[in-house]
């Protein structure tokens, strides 16, 4: 079973850019469609971003679009998502998971997941 571990969050103020990475375990990450899901405190996990096996199709959350982009290499066997223009409610524990249906915004349509990266925007 793919394993997958999210690195790059970290403390940030508002206005700047943060790289996360998730990196899979195996090379048949490949063939599965990614995304990205936050959990702010005291709320439930949210959809922010999906690509598709080939990195060509991408959707967003409306709250991050124009902000944040998902990319990935399939050589290098990671997905990426970009943060730029960070505001304080964009903090969050950042989380990748595969994806099972496409198109999809549902929690219940993703995993397996990784185990998170915290990133904080302060004002």
């Amino acid at each position: 079973q793919v394993q997958l571990v999210e690195s790059g969050g970290g403390l940030v103020q508002a206005g700047g850019s943060l790289r996360l990475s998730c990196v899979a375990s195996e090379s048949t990450f490949s063939s599965y469609r990614m995304g990205w899901f936050r959990r702010a405190p005291g709320k439930e996990r949210d959809f922010v971003a999906a690509i598709s096996v080939s990195g060509y199709n991408t959707y967003y959350a409306d709250s991050v679009k124009g902000r944040f982009t998902i990319s990935r290499d399939n050589t290098k066997n990671t997905v990426y998502l970009q943060m730029n223009s960070l505001k304080p409610e964009d903090t969050a524990v950042y989380y990748c998971a595969v994806q099972r249906v496409w198109p999809s915004r549902a929690l219940v349509d993703f995993g397996p997941w990784g185990q998170g990266t915290q990133v904080t925007v302060s004002s």
